[in-house]
């Protein structure tokens, strides 16, 4: 199949052009540098240098790559990663998801692509109910700033891709991801911040996490290209509290055990959202994704996966 990539030379995207490429498909992946572009010709892909949110630049590459799949893998994240300046990341990736997504599915109906597949995230949900919650679950949509605007802007973009006309829309919440690339990975920023120190245990440490490796990320938007329709969470099978998987991911890393630190003191520092994510957050269920997206993790649990060290 021809497959348009949004987001090539991402995090996601660097993992999933040999996947789709593997697979036997044409792909055309955007990145907005042409630095970039040679990475992703060597990767299989044919390369289109833009700016998703130029809405006739996107049209133009949809339409020489005449795709039958569009894909939404764009985001927009700093390398460090700092709760108190997150704003302007955060908008700009509201516009990708937003204004990115709207550009995106005009052209795609425009050339007959018959499948919208969108990256979301599994970490919206809102901070009640079960430890681990399904698709249909309450969202937290009234998160302070800048959380609250970019789940709004996420979950706008979902409905735009599941109510398009004429294309089967497909959402894939990803969760926590870790491998090359990520926050997680053992050169990421996470890991810094673990070696020294800076991500204590708060609390009872019960906020819930759902990880997923980045390669099983690519791979869930590669069985989404045929299956299923509607949102998935796409996680891997073991869901845990931040007092279990933070001593792992410091020993995974070489760094020095956790502290336990209370919540109050992490919220003057890190913000009332940040804190709430470690001490009240919702895991996800994956149940749906491997039923109907015909998928299954290759790392089905973060204990093992930390330790895994995969090639870039």
């Amino acid at each position: 199949m021809k497959v348009f990539l949004a987001g090539g030379s991402g995090v996601i995207g660097r993992r999933l052009v040999p996947q789709l490429v593997g697979a036997g498909h044409q792909v055309t992946a955007t990145t907005r540098t042409p630095e970039k572009a040679q990475q992703l010709r060597s990767l299989g892909a044919t390369p289109a240098v833009l700016d998703a949110l130029d809405g006739e630049a996107v049209t133009a590459a949809i339409r020489a790559a005449a795709p039958e799949v569009v894909m939404n893998q764009l985001t927009r994240l700093p390398q460090r990663y700092n709760p108190r300046r997150l704003r302007p990341w955060f908008t700009a990736t509201s516009r990708l998801r937003v204004d990115g997504t709207r550009h995106l599915l005009a052209a795609a109906r425009e050339v007959g692509a018959r499948r919208f597949v969108f990256q979301s995230v599994a970490f919206m949900y809102a901070l009640s109910g079960p430890a681990v919650v399904v698709e249909d679950a309450p969202m937290a949509t009234d998160a302070p700033d800048p959380y609250g605007p970019v789940f709004r802007s996420t979950l706008k973009g979902e409905r735009m891709a599941l109510e398009a006309d004429g294309i089967e829309g497909v959402v894939l919440r990803y969760g926590q991801l870790y491998g090359p690339g990520t926050y997680f990975a053992p050169d990421g920023d996470f890991a810094r911040q673990a070696r020294l120190r800076l991500m204590p245990i708060v609390g009872g440490g019960g906020g819930v996490f759902s990880f997923l490796h980045v390669d099983d990320a690519a791979l869930a938007a590669v069985c989404a290209m045929t299956h299923g329709r509607g949102v998935y969470n796409v996680v891997d099978d073991d869901p845990a509290p931040g007092r279990d998987w933070i001593p792992v991911f410091a020993h995974a890393v070489g760094a020095p055990a956790p502290v336990r630190v209370p919540r109050l003191m992490i919220r003057l520092i890190a913000g009332s959202w940040a804190t709430a994510t470690l001490t009240d957050s919702r895991g996800a269920s994956n149940a749906r994704a491997k039923q109907e997206l015909d998928w299954r993790p290759r790392h089905p649990s973060w204990r093992e996966g930390f330790f895994a060290r995969d090639p870039e």
